[in-house]
């Protein structure tokens, strides 16, 4: 195992300092392990918290800012947060207005925000959740019951964030939070596996020549592997799994994710194979991402997330966002 790390043990907390060092727009609490926004909540606004186990960076904390999030929980490598961050983190963003928990679809997420949901509800907060499930590749998992939630994530902060920051109620920001969620689908593949630091060893092995087809955001296993294949074949299998279970015509917006260790030559041209795909199938790229948004550390591969867009979602999407990984308009 090569990695830049002091200990295994550290990785989190360190990095987190890194963070606060390279961030003074963001608030960190190292030793509970909470990012928020610098100032303090606004008083009248929804606060959105969201949050999962670190190594996916920069989701949650990168998109702790202006139009998304107000706060976010990482947890220990590809390990949920615990109740008590996520009330801490709710604690923190709470302007009156309620807290909408934007939860990805794993059981100890889900469990953990459901329990500091109630433990806010007993101080008089009012807490809203929206489970993420927008991967079509498998139905369960090792880690979920149900679709795994991955890259809508990002589409859902930014869009429920900038209705948020317009001053939408908290029923109004969860009901959008929840229709990108069910307009949203991802499938993942993965070119080789990744090494969790306190593992020291590879999740799984792939041959030379394999692909992981549908693979999860942990490492989990996906629908099944094969050869790896050029671009075009590579975007086709992602993009039927997701065109036969939602169409993909009209107005898209659509990322191509890194899974942490793809160059980006490698997503642009992946992009460009996705965007042919999608036209042959009467759809319009009107917005996109390319890039490392929602990783698994060095894990080589990629995701597409395809969503479909609406006026209000456009407008949304397009708002101004002030986030050390996305930013536009400000």
């Amino acid at each position: 195992m090569k990695k830049l790390i002091n200990s295994p043990e550290t990785v989190v907390t360190e990095a987190l300092e890194g963070v606060a060092a390279a961030h003074p727009s963001l608030s960190v609490d190292v030793e509970n392990k909470v990012i928020t926004r610098a100032g303090g909540p606004r008083p009248g606004k929804v606060g959105l918290v969201s949050g999962g186990g670190s190594g996916h960076e920069p989701l949650h904390g990168g998109f702790v800012g202006y139009g998304m999030l107000d706060a976010a929980c990482p947890g220990e490598v590809f390990t949920s947060p615990v109740p008590d961050q996520m009330l801490l983190a709710t604690q923190a963003v709470n302007g009156g207005a309620g807290v909408l928990h934007v939860v990805k679809n794993y059981t100890g997420d889900v469990l953990n925000f459901q329990m500091a949901a109630e433990m806010a509800g007993d101080e008089g907060i009012e807490v809203i959740p929206v489970v993420i499930n927008d991967d079509v590749a498998v139905q369960d998992s090792l880690y979920t019951a149900g679709r795994r939630g991955t890259g809508a994530t990002v589409f859902v902060e930014k869009i429920a964030g900038a209705l948020a920051e317009e001053g939408a109620d908290l029923a109004a920001v969860a009901a959008v939070a929840r229709e990108v969620n069910e307009r949203s689908r991802s499938f993942g593949v993965a070119l080789s596996s990744c090494v969790v630091p306190a593992a020291g060893k590879p999740t799984f092995e792939l041959g030379e020549a394999e692909v992981e087809l549908g693979i999860g955001i942990h490492g989990e296993p996906g629908r099944t592997r094969a050869a790896l294949g050029p671009a075009r074949e590579m975007a086709a299998v992602a993009l039927d799994a997701i065109s036969a279970d939602m169409p993909v015509g009209g107005d898209l917006l659509v990322m191509v994710n890194g899974m942490g260790g793809t160059p980006l030559i490698e997503l642009y041209l992946m992009f460009n194979e996705v965007r042919k795909y999608l036209e042959a199938h009467g759809g319009n790229v009107a917005r996109n991402l390319v890039g490392n948004y929602i990783t698994s550390l060095e894990m080589q591969g990629f995701s597409v997330t395809v969503c479909q867009l609406t006026e209000t979602l456009t407008r949304l999407w397009d708002a101004p966002v002030d986030t050390p990984a996305l930013r536009w308009g400000r």
